[in-house]
């Protein structure tokens, strides 16, 4: 399809100027409004303002230039129908071939920390999308350019054939649909959580943008790709691999985004060893290469091939550490030249950095997907101090109990169900997850800390049906626990406790995670 006309309104103006260049250059006319017109024409390039040919000025600020049947008839008019001619030819209106249009940034706009909703408001585009999906819409006569990326392919086609072909027309036109569905989709999430803050909306879409193509899924013979928000609170989208030879498999991201959730939960420096999503070692400490010597030496053998996750820059000692044995991948907010020189020398070992990292934003959500549909749920945000925690039993927490506790409880919320965590106040211990009965986990959890159990605290992510748990617990050597508390057995599991001697807290909340 050969192209005479060109509409240009952009926002991004980024490649503007030499694609419009290299259109007047194929002898195409050059339609444009607002500042698009100005950055053109001030380019030295011939552009004829969308005011001259809607004979309408632009008006309230802006809002309205390119609204007009002028412009939209030229657009959406069948090239093979001749009543659609015949009517563009009576009302004196032109064809217009390609229409090249990014919108208002209302996604990085709601994304800055001090926006307003006047603000975001503001950066609702009208014109823009009824001008791509008006072109999209009737693809098979107009080439809808969305994408300063798609720039040089446009061209590029013009410039041999003097048109664009169908199949880039068909595969411009599905991403000018995509862009205009994320776009709106941005819109409908950000105003319902202004206007409806704590409710679920009645629709709700996800619409996310391909990252790239993964070597395979959870295992080699499934599929996968990965996708991004914008828009979202997720801290994997914000990474950058810096190091390795091989690409991020779906196995390396869904690690990853468990150790980094888990990892920003604390203020001090902090190491999170995870495999499998679950931590099989977490360490704090006044800085991070101790951190993660206390991460490691709470399961080395576990640690073997895992994903290690930092909240600090890793300083030399850290590096070479984390290089004398088998890591899969290690993510950290930045790193120096000297850092990153070490790391490589582990060819296979992917290094990512993930700026930095704060915790989660209150409207953010968790999806899972199940039969028929999706489940939408307000993610776990809640933030134990001491003054949550009610002393049941005879004998109260020591302040040292209290802190180990809060950390362990920490640990145990982003532990697969059931979940037992043995730590004192700096690392775990013991780390009993994802089994089916509660008893099993401190067993297991037991048995992973050893003689390290001893003087140990114990968090459990539910209640505790039975007392066996807790006297499973004191055999171990272990002193207090933190639980949510609320069983019809809780007098028995008190008793059980106060028989040994430890002491017990209750939480009232529990932290179930499947």
């Amino acid at each position: 399809m050969k192209a005479a006309t060109a509409l240009f309104s952009v926002y991004d103006k980024d490649g503007v100027v030499d694609f419009a260049r290299g259109l007047h250059e194929l002898g195409v006319k050059l339609i444009s409004s607002g500042g698009t017109a100005k950055v053109l024409s001030d380019a030295g390039l011939p552009v004829v303002r969308v005011s001259d040919v809607t004979e309408s000025p632009e008006m309230l600020d802006g809002r309205v230039k390119t609204l007009h049947p002028k412009i939209h008839a030229g657009i959406l008019a069948r090239r093979d129908s001749g009543e659609h001619m015949r009517q563009l030819k009576e009302q004196v209106i032109e064809p217009i071939d390609l229409v090249v249009v990014n919108l208002y940034p209302f996604e990085q706009t709601i994304l800055k920390e001090d926006v307003t909703l006047d603000d975001a408001l503001e950066m609702i585009d009208v014109g823009g999308p009824t001008l791509v999906r008006a072109a999209a819409k009737n693809h098979k006569h107009v080439t809808v350019v969305t994408d300063p990326s798609d720039y040089g392919l446009v061209l590029e086609e013009m410039r041999k054939s003097g048109g664009v072909s169908g199949e880039t027309r068909n595969a411009l036109a599905v991403k000018a649909f995509s862009h205009t569905a994320r776009y709106d989709s941005t819109i409908s999430r950000y105003l319902s959580q202004e206007y409806e803050p704590g409710s679920f909306p009645q629709h709700f879409s996800i619409n996310l943008e391909k990252a790239y193509d993964l070597r395979y899924g959870e295992n080699p013979h499934q599929m996968a790709a990965y996708y991004y928000d914008n828009a979202g609170e997720g801290i994997v989208s914000k990474t950058r691999l810096v190091a390795g030879g091989k690409h991020l498999s779906f196995n390396n991201l869904i690690d990853v985004n468990s150790a980094l959730e888990l990892v920003k939960e604390f203020d001090r420096p902090a190491a999170v060893i995870v495999k499998h999503l679950n931590p099989s070692g977490v360490g704090v400490a006044d800085n991070i290469s101790k951190a993660y010597e206390l991460a490691h030496s709470a399961d080395p053998t576990s640690a073997f091939g895992c994903i290690v996750a930092l909240n600090r820059q890793p300083d030399a000692k850290t590096a070479e550490d984390i290089t004398s044995t088998f890591v899969e991948l290690v993510a950290a907010p930045a790193y120096s030249e000297e850092v990153l020189e070490t790391l490589k020398r582990k060819k296979n070992m992917r290094v990512l950095e993930v700026g930095q990292i704060r915790k989660a934003n209150k409207n953010a959500l968790d999806v899972r997907r199940v039969v028929g549909g999706l489940l939408l749920q307000t993610t776990d945000l809640k933030d134990l101090v001491k003054s949550d925690l009610k002393a049941v039993g005879k004998r109260k927490p020591t302040d040292d109990e209290v802190e180990a506790m809060l950390f362990a409880w920490k640990v145990c919320k982003h532990t697969k169900s059931n979940s037992i965590i043995l730590s004192n106040s700096d690392r775990t211990v013991g780390v009993g997850a994802g089994q089916m009965s509660r008893v099993d986990a401190v067993k297991i959890a037991a048995m992973k800390a050893g003689d390290l159990a001893k003087g140990s605290v114990m968090a459990s992510d539910a209640f505790f049906p039975f007392r066996d748990g807790i006297d499973e617990a004191a055999k171990a050597g272990v002193t207090a626990v933190i639980q949510p508390g609320g069983s019809i057995r809780d007098e028995e599991v008190i008793k059980a406790a106060d028989e040994h001697g430890m002491a017990m807290v209750f939480t009232g909340v529990r932290c179930f995670l499947h």
